[in-house]
């Protein structure tokens, strides 16, 4: 079981240095991994600053050493896709292999319906599912060619590779709708959410299941759980978790005082 900071990119104020910041002092107290969200647009009536997950992470790279970090999750649909290959090609190479990216549809309607963005879900899909394509293709340093739906690229190569022979890229998905896990079963990981409340180990057995009918290799697979620890001695819950098949747990943060934020950070994940 691995532990991970899951932070709101509007967070502790949304500063990127505060980010940058708490990203140092995860790494000392033995935390494994630094997940920001990818907002572009949360509510502006509750959320005044935000900062952009890209360029922190940067800033998260160039000062650790060994802490996991990556996006859960990047509304692919929502960007480029070579755009997004480049980063994340650069953000590895710059942490010594170390990135991880998360995915999703970015259906939230309040947050794109402003800028004019595509808000049919069945589109967004299609969107996500040609650039996931487009990402490995372009990732493999390779000439890459691809016409879909609603991408197309004709004989490109981006160099250089990624750090990692595998960058990996966790699905989200809200359970118990079945497609989204049908397409995480394809890649390295899965970020479930549930519909109306938190995920139970009941849930996370069905979701593993569901998953490996759909699995074509043998390979480390992850199922991510969000949670919410005050007191990192307070273990008993874990085994049951771990038994049902998730790998690792994700601590989500969202407070704006960075002070409270420090604090819980630097106690470290839970004591197994």
């Amino acid at each position: 079981m691995k532990h991970g900071i899951y932070i709101a990119n509007y967070a502790v104020g949304g500063g990127p240095s505060s980010f940058v910041q708490l990203a140092v002092e995860a790494e000392r107290a033995g935390w494994d991994g630094f997940f920001i969200w990818d907002h572009i647009y949360p509510d502006p009536q509750e959320i005044k600053n935000v900062t952009d997950p890209w360029i922190t992470l940067a800033g998260i790279a160039a000062s650790t050493d060994s802490i996991r970090l990556g996006t859960t999750v990047t509304p692919l649909p929502r960007r480029r896709p070579q755009k997004v290959a480049r980063e994340v090609a650069s953000l590895d190479r710059l942490s010594g292999g170390r990135f991880t990216l998360g995915v999703g549809l970015g259906g939230s309607e309040p947050e794109c319906a402003p800028f004019g963005e595509e808000t049919d879900t069945k589109v967004l899909a299609e969107m996500l599912d040609e650039s996931l394509e487009i990402l490995r293709g372009l990732w493999s340093g390779r000439e890459f060619t691809f016409h879909g739906t609603h991408y197309s690229i004709d004989g490109v190569t981006f160099r250089p590779r990624p750090k990692q022979k595998t960058v990996p890229i966790w699905c989200a998905g809200t359970w118990p709708l079945k497609a989204p896990f049908r397409r995480a079963a394809r890649y390295e990981g899965v970020f479930p959410l549930g519909l109306h409340e938190y995920l139970t180990p009941e849930d996370f057995v069905d979701i593993r299941k569901y998953i490996d009918r759909y699995r074509t290799k043998e390979s480390v697979y992850d199922v991510v759980d969000v949670v919410r620890t005050e007191d990192p001695d307070d273990t008993q819950w874990i085994p049951e978790l771990s038994e049902a098949g998730v790998t690792w747990l994700a601590e989500v943060v969202m407070e704006q005082d960075l002070k409270m934020v420090l604090e819980r950070v630097k106690k470290g994940p839970v004591n197994l």
